[in-house]
């Protein structure tokens, strides 16, 4: 047996030996206060479990659909947040816990808000700014490629127009630098691939384009930047559905996902 797969069972087993009232007829909102003391281990200092049970349970009452999603896939999303510090379904737009029909199963799929991806960025030292913006038609834009990358933003004062673009840029704290660029039909091209949950009336796209937009771009971004290891694994766990729980969420495999549309 592989070490990973041993690993995995022994973190099913614990939260089994820990939590000996867990069945598979609880509801969601049972589910959360049962296994507590197993999400009080994941989280960082900054949340307290009594918090973060509160924003699971209010994201159950924002959200209805959550309650009848794959009770491991909840919790699998929910693992994911609380071991990256993020809060869910919250106005602070850190991180979503979007309900998504996968092969005509009801399941939770765990998604990065704008604001939580800035945050997580932030969490590296060596980064001493980064941002995204939105591009509009009537704005001064320019950009260049090459060995002398230039980048020039001045936003118009009056009627800027519909959105051109969208980019994101970073700085480090050594001087050194980067940015990226994307068009809004490159997002929505990107959106459906990716994300999945485009249409349905639950997800972040559909409320807030914009911010999405903005989180794709940085997200793009940091592909190229020098990261630590805990956003590497961070970004693994964007636009995922899990159905295990793991010591380590982001060593948890992605579930394979079909297209499908969430009954609303």
């Amino acid at each position: 047996m592989k070490e990973q797969e041993i690993k995995n069972q022994l973190a099913a087993k614990a939260v089994e030996t820990t939590n000996p009232k867990l069945s598979k007829n609880m509801n969601i909102a049972d589910l959360i206060k049962a296994i507590e003391p197993e999400i009080k281990k994941a989280l960082p200092t900054v949340i307290t479990p009594e918090r973060f049970t509160r924003i699971a349970l209010s994201a159950l009452n924002t959200t209805p659909k959550l309650a009848e999603c794959s009770q491991m896939s909840f919790l699998a999303a929910l693992m994911n947040a609380a071991q990256l510090g993020l809060e869910v379904n919250s106005p602070l737009g850190q991180a979503y816990l979007i309900p998504y029909n996968n092969k005509g199963k009801l399941e939770c799929q765990f998604q990065i808000g704008y604001k939580g991806m800035l945050g997580l960025a932030y969490r590296n030292p060596e980064i001493q700014t980064i941002q995204a913006q939105v591009v509009y038609e009537n704005d001064d834009f320019k950009y260049e490629l090459g060995l002398d990358s230039k980048l020039y933003h001045k936003p118009s004062l009056s009627d800027r127009g519909k959105v051109r673009c969208y980019y994101a840029l970073y700085k480090l704290r050594n001087g050194g630098y980067g940015f990226e660029v994307m068009s809004r039909r490159d997002v929505e091209e990107y959106a459906k691939r990716y994300s999945k949950v485009t249409d349905s009336l639950y997800s972040p796209w559909a409320n807030n384009f914009d911010s999405m937009a903005k989180k794709t771009v940085i997200k793009q971004l940091l592909k190229y930047a020098p990261l630590r290891t805990d956003l590497e694994k961070a970004m693994s766990m964007d636009e995922s559905i899990k159905t295990r729980v793991s010591v380590d969420m982001s060593e948890v495999e992605n579930e394979e996902t079909f297209d499908a549309e969430v009954e609303v």
